[in-house]
């Protein structure tokens, strides 16, 4: 009885309907085409699409769509984010106290100066990506194709800069310089970077000839610090000693031009007087004895001039009130 009840229920079940199965995998294959056909790009990227391994089109930030299975493929390229590539050491954890290892990167960092010393030297490359499909397209693996022209660069700029230079007068000038010569390259070789800033995180002779480098730089501010001294006493003595001298100067300047003057004026007076006594000869000669004698007299005191015969005139002086300083 048990077995023609399980047989009639077999045999009541249908066969699927090929026509559901159809749209079900339809439906799924059109869930899987859209949810892997759009993605989006974020506001400091660019998405590089390729067709068949093909460069078809950029596409900007915000959603896009493109054709899955493989048929289009997607790159994403941070245009507007600011990257940077670390020489002669890594950045182990960046934090208020940043952490650093140095060790395992001399083959970067340990460079021969123009005057034949040795110099270690850490850097720090800021750059962004300009054109992504020449970062993309033209140069195999261009990071390190960026590092390899960035080495190179730093040797040939401090090959041709002393020891000096390098660690302490000359390395803004020797950033600069690498800053421009790393762009021409890499314009050179469609890398598709530019080159923002290049900064010398640090500078130092080998730990070798570290002592006897202290021991030169600190002969050398020794020496600065004379010569600073030597200077701060010629600005103390040489500028006041000029200043007296042009003081003397100017006294001088200044007194010749006031005898030139007087001179000048005593002859402009000259020929005045000369001039109205060539007009009236004798109207002058009177005005200048009397003019010459009212200039004298005050200066004489009280004086009396008598006649050798008159007598008998003397009670008549008040001889006592400052007396007479000459009789005739």
């Amino acid at each position: 009885m048990s077995q023609q009840n399980e047989v009639f229920d077999l045999n009541k079940i249908k066969a699927p309907n090929p026509k559901l199965i159809r749209m079900i995998v339809i439906g799924i294959v059109v869930i899987i085409f859209i949810f892997s056909g759009f993605f989006t790009i974020s506001p400091e990227e660019v998405g590089v699409v390729l067709r068949f391994g093909e460069f078809n089109r950029e596409v900007s930030p915000g959603l896009n769509f493109k054709i899955p299975f493989g048929i289009e493929t997607l790159y994403k390229v941070p245009v507007q984010r600011q990257l940077k590539q670390e020489f002669g050491f890594r950045t182990l954890r960046a934090d208020v106290r940043s952490q650093y290892a140095t060790s395992g990167y001399k083959d970067e960092s340990l460079m021969l100066t123009g005057d034949l010393n040795a110099a270690e030297v850490e850097w720090i490359v800021q750059y962004r990506i300009k054109d992504s499909y020449q970062f993309l397209f033209k140069v195999r693996n261009p990071i390190q194709t960026f590092r390899d022209i960035n080495e190179a660069v730093m040797r040939e700029v401090v090959g041709d800069r002393t020891v000096n230079e390098v660690i302490t007068t000359g390395r803004q000038e020797l950033a600069d310089k690498v800053s421009i010569k790393l762009q021409d390259l890499c314009d050179q070789y469609e890398t598709g970077i530019k080159v923002e800033q290049v900064v010398l995180q640090d500078v130092n002779p080998p730990d070798e000839v570290k002592p006897s480098f202290n021991e030169v730089n600190e002969a050398e501010q020794e020496k600065e610090k004379l010569i600073n001294q030597a200077l701060s006493e010629y600005n103390k003595v040489i500028p006041k000693a000029k200043g007296q001298a042009k003081q003397l100067l100017e006294e001088a300047e200044g007194y010749k031009l006031e005898r030139v003057n007087q001179a000048k004026g005593d002859a402009a007076l000259f020929s005045s007087i000369y001039f109205e006594y060539a007009r009236a000869k004798e109207v002058t000669k009177q005005r200048l004895y009397l003019e010459t004698m009212s200039k004298i007299l005050p200066k004489v005191g009280r004086k009396l001039i008598l006649d050798e015969k008159a007598t008998g005139i003397l009670p008549l002086f008040q001889l006592d009130k400052g007396g007479l300083k000459n009789v005739k």
